[in-house]
């Protein structure tokens, strides 16, 4: 079932020190201009397509726009021994993985890019 899920992330509780210091975070309003900007990139990319985002791509779509390098695919090839993924799984990462290149306007996803998408995945494994 969990396998079915894009993201999954564990939140710890923050200390008192955490909630209460003066750290400065990104706000939404910081944000969202950058979401609209991958959003728009994926119009441009599906234009011709019928699919309206990453999520929804299918096997063809992500052999097409979810293309990595050698040291890509040696860091995808070890997640998926690693936590037993499924080639759903495998899909997975890869939207993810296409979905936080376009938040950072990087036309390629990058070794760093998979690797974030792999963590997201890593949760549903270490709760079975």
């Amino acid at each position: 079932m969990l396998d079915r899920i894009d993201i999954h992330i564990e939140v710890p509780a923050l200390k008192y020190q955490e909630m209460a210091g003066e750290g400065r975070a990104e706000s939404s309003g910081e944000i969202a201009p950058r979401v609209d900007r991958a959003r728009q990139r994926q119009q441009r990319r599906f234009a011709r397509e019928r699919v309206f985002c990453n999520a929804h791509m299918g096997p063809r779509h992500t052999r097409r726009y979810c293309r990595i390098d050698a040291q890509g695919e040696k860091l995808l090839e070890l997640a998926v021994e690693k936590l037993g993924l499924s080639a759903r799984g495998h899909q997975r990462i890869l939207k993810v993985a296409r979905t936080i290149a376009d938040l950072a306007e990087e036309e390629d996803i990058r070794t760093e890019h998979l690797s974030e998408a792999i963590q997201y995945r890593s949760l549903d494994r270490r709760i079975m």
